[in-house]
């Protein structure tokens, strides 16, 4: 298959009308990719190997959210990737952005498929639900029909090749009661029950890495007893028999998308480093897993990215300073990018805050209109293309020196063995949203 081949047939795996053709699409590239030895696998077992210090601990492995672009921003961590035999990277979409970017769990492991394909990578594919939240009705009690919603999500997330999924019931916590140990119950709660779903759908020979979180992104900083209570609460709940969590998500003090002042440019942050570090060692001595997880990270200043190696986070969540590297490039079309704000304007105004002004509106919520423009900027002049795939390729080669993955292939070959799993046609027309 050429490139401009595998670029056709990626583009109808995506925006084909006839149901039959994208399967088709779908199925061809999911062929291709298990022969070319690229296989979705779950990072489970490199986590508890780091659990048992047998990987080093500077180490810490970028979780990268795609959202727009999604062929061009795949393709460029693949290329960075290669160029520096890097297979510690896990590619990520969150509940939210599959809804707002149109991009289903199907679609999305067919889009990074190709994306691989298309740059001659191969290797385990470590593809993540993010943030597979439930919405609070009230202090420790999730919206009627969440925990349904979410585990339909989960079903159709693993069989797409979803198998590392990270569980988010921090939004429970519930912060007006006495102790941590009954602040953070129903985050167990809901956390072992979702895990025992995901252990009941996993395909044989797969471990489905779970994480959990337990201080929700723009709180308050998490505490070693925050973490004990919700771990050991977790454990008793889930019961021995099953394989649980291999990491938990903490607050440091950082904002998903960063905090935007009135110009609609970035307040600096105060990151927390030894939250991750001690809540990491008390992981691995006690409870013999990976650690700790840091959200809302990729607008951070250039200087920390280091630092979450040296404070041994296990991993590090990064989105929106790619998304600004796309939006920002002078090479993506001006004209474009109005009518995504215009698009905001007239159809988002009901999450406009009282107190915002229109360029903190713009950045905040410009990510909800990659779906509405999803063919748009696909179809983006080739030259143009290049050019903000090029960009974000350089940045994806900082971040992986800085998180000290360079040279990770051999050490994911030694702990991680990817199951192939053979689909019919049939598999990609029943999932072909």
């Amino acid at each position: 298959m050429t490139s401009q081949q595998l670029d056709q047939l990626v583009y109808q795996a995506v925006f084909a009308k006839n149901p039959q053709k994208k399967a088709e699409a779908r199925y061809k590239i999911y062929q291709e990719a298990l022969a070319r030895d690229i296989v979705p696998a779950s990072i489970h077992d490199f986590y508890m190997a780091r659990g048992q210090e047998k990987i080093p601990l500077n180490l810490t492995v970028p979780a990268i959210n795609v959202r727009g672009m999604a062929y061009n921003t795949a393709r460029a961590i693949f290329a960075a990737a290669k160029k520096h035999h890097v297979r510690a990277v896990i590619f990520e979409i969150a509940r939210s952005e599959i809804g707002y970017t149109d991009q289903s769990p199907a679609e999305y492991t067919t889009v990074i498929s190709a994306a691989a394909l298309r740059e001659d990578w191969s290797g385990p594919l470590f593809i993540q639900g993010d943030h597979f939240q439930a919405k609070a009705a009230d202090p420790g009690q999730p919206k009627p029909g969440e925990i349904k919603a979410i585990k339909d999500l989960i079903k159709k997330a693993i069989e797409a090749g979803f198998f590392n999924i990270d569980i988010d019931m921090s939004t429970l916590v519930d912060l007006g009661q006495e102790t941590e140990l009954d602040q953070q119950e129903p985050n167990a709660r809901y956390s072992a029950e979702i895990t025992k779903w995901i252990r009941s759908l996993e395909p044989q020979g797969v471990t489905v890495s779970v994480g959990g979180e337990i201080g929700h992104i723009g709180g308050k900083n998490s505490t070693i007893a925050d973490f004990t209570a919700f771990i050991d609460q977790y454990r008793e709940k889930l019961g021995s028999a099953l394989t649980g969590m291999s990491k938990v998500s903490v607050q440091t003090g950082t904002h998903h998308g960063g905090v935007v002042l009135p110009n609609g440019e970035l307040a600096d942050i105060s990151v927390d480093f030894s939250i991750l570090s001690k809540i990491s060692k008390i992981a691995r001595d006690k409870y013999q897993i990976a650690g700790t997880v840091q959200h809302g990270a990729s607008t951070l200043p250039d200087e920390y990215f280091a630092q979450f190696a040296d404070a041994e986070a296990t991993e590090v969540h990064l989105a929106t300073g790619f998304q600004n590297i796309i939006l920002d490039h002078p090479e993506f079309p001006q004209d474009l990018l109005e009518k995504m704000y215009s698009w905001l304007d007239e159809h988002k105004q009901d999450e406009k805050k009282p107190d915002q002004t229109e360029e903190q509106f713009h950045y905040k919520l410009r990510k909800k209109a990659f779906g509405e423009f999803k063919q748009e900027c696909w179809d983006i002049e080739q030259s143009r293309q290049d050019a903000i795939r090029q960009a974000l390729a350089d940045r994806f080669e900082f971040m992986f020196k800085q998180l000290n993955v360079l040279d990770s292939h051999d050490l994911v070959n030694k702990f991680v063995k990817p199951v192939k799993i053979e689909k019919s046609q049939q598999d990609f027309f029943a999932a072909r949203k």
